[in-house]
């Protein structure tokens, strides 16, 4: 029993001397090899790269088609550039980038890179930066950029012309520290910190979001059903207790007939059917209600309403049809003048200006009518009272986009303020002869200007300017 007992302390033991060993190296490895790897410009420059390569992937590739439709347009012989066709688009979702998982871990590892950098490096700089010492020996100037020697100035005279150019002042006794622009040390973390915000926006609405079409004729109320494109986490932004109604789609044409805008008259209706909102949208004018916005994307025809003779107003849906003359668009529908469906007619109509062509079984043009007009076939009166046009909705939601927009703004102050020059500057005085030197980070040119005329001040309050100033070598 005994022995049994000393082997199991020296088990214990042995595992407790290894255990810290293991973690060590584990956080050697993480520290010096994982996150120095991450916190490289190369790194974050490279996964930037690739980031935008897929992002103009995603833009120059139609997104969230049909298969018919990649099969159509990205055969497999001939392949584009000898290889990408329709199977190697959907293989690796290029069809959905910025859905795709791959996509997002980009982004992920392109965030991590930033924050590795944030915390390795700028904050460090930042640290280092708010730290402050000084010259003790008239020889270390000589290591600055920037150095000179005032015969009979004073550190006093020099310390009220850096508070007048804004300097923040640190003096004891003879020797003198200055800094200014300490913002522009804190500019590349919110950069980062900015870029972050974006990413995070980009990925939230990546995984809550969603995208929907829907074909609505002018009088009908709808839900979003027709979802293209949605996140893991879209679910709850999809509307469900309100609907929106069609009022009236219309069509403005210019004088040469082609046309100028289209618009929706769109009422938002409450689960009770009480309407709470209404706007009119055209291309670039949406509809936004709580969260979620309606597009203007496109338009059709939906149905013709007519009467024959004095019958009630009838309605048919008209088809889109190819035209035998240049491809043009057109729309038409089949409309029988006899009970017996033995005979009709055939209206045809290429937009929604209210014109519509009548030809008979052998496809002769009879007559043309237009809307609220009327014509005498086959022995009846045809009086066509309006096409119904369809208006085409593309529906998003996005609630990463407040946090994109968040991230630009901040991104657009954080490169304001890395455009701050950080200067610093040392003074000591030994005797009657006053040391003075400085360094920045940026602007070079105007910070010696700005020294150089602050030493001249100094120089023209000295009682009796003995040599004036002297430049002290520099190791720069």
């Amino acid at each position: 029993m005994n022995w049994y007992k000393l082997r199991s302390g020296l088990e214990v033991t042995h595992r407790h001397d290894v255990f810290p060993k293991i973690r060590f190296h584990l956080n050697q490895i993480w520290r010096h090899q994982i996150v120095a790897i991450l916190a490289n410009l190369k790194t974050a420059i490279a996964l930037l790269l690739l980031i935008a390569l897929f992002s103009i992937l995603g833009t120059v590739i139609e997104q969230g088609q049909s298969l018919d439709f990649y099969r159509e347009n990205y055969p497999e012989h001939p392949a584009l550039f000898g290889f990408l066709s329709y199977q190697v688009i959907l293989a690796i979702g290029l069809d959905h980038v910025y859905g795709s998982w791959w996509f997002l871990t980009l982004l992920i590892l392109f965030g991590t890179s930033l924050t590795a950098c944030t915390f390795n490096r700028q904050l460090p700089i930042l640290k280092a930066s708010k730290r402050w010492f000084y010259y003790t020996k008239p020889q270390s100037f000589a290591k600055l950029p920037l150095a000179t020697e005032i015969m009979g100035g004073s550190v006093s005279s020099l310390s009220q012309f850096l508070q007048n150019k804004n300097y923040q002042i640190y003096q004891t006794g003879d020797r003198l520290y200055a800094r200014k622009g300490l913002v522009g040390r804190v500019g590349p973390i919110v950069v980062h910190a900015s870029m972050l915000l974006v990413l995070a926006g980009a990925i939230w609405g990546s995984l809550t979001g969603f995208i929907a079409q829907e074909m609505v004729p002018s009088g009908d109320t709808f839900q979003v059903k027709n979802i293209t494109e949605s996140g893991i986490w879209s679910e709850r932004q999809v509307p469900k207790d309100w609907s929106v109604r069609v009022n009236r789609f219309w069509i403005d044409y210019t004088a040469k007939g082609s046309i100028d805008q289209f618009y929706s008259d769109l009422s938002v209706l409450d689960k009770d059917g009480a309407e709470v909102d209404r706007q009119t949208i055209h291309v670039n004018k949406p509809l936004k209600y709580r969260g979620v916005s309606f597009y203007q994307a496109n338009w059709d025809i939906h149905a013709v309403r007519f009467t024959l003779n004095n019958s009630p107003v009838l309605q048919l849906p008209v088809s889109k049809l190819e035209s035998q003359t240049g491809g043009r668009q057109v729309w038409g529908t089949w409309i029988p003048t006899k009970p017996d469906l033995s005979a009709g007619i055939t209206l045809i109509t290429p937009d929604l200006q209210g014109t519509f062509l009548i030809y008979d079984e052998k496809g002769n043009l009879l007559n043309t009518v237009r809307t609220n007009g009327s014509v005498e076939i086959n022995g009846i009166t045809f009086t066509l009272k309006e096409a119904v046009g369809s208006t085409g909705l593309q529906i998003k939601a996005d609630p990463g986009i407040p946090i994109v927009y968040a991230g630009f703004g901040l991104l657009m102050l954080g490169v304001i303020m890395s455009y701050v020059s950080h200067s610093q500057i040392w003074a000591l005085q030994v005797g009657d002869r006053l040391f003075v030197g400085g360094k920045t980070n940026r602007a070079q040119v105007s910070f010696e200007s700005e020294l150089i005329e602050i030493t001249n001040q100094v120089t023209s309050q000295t009682p009796e300017p003995i040599g004036g100033a002297k430049r002290l070598p520099s190791s720069v």
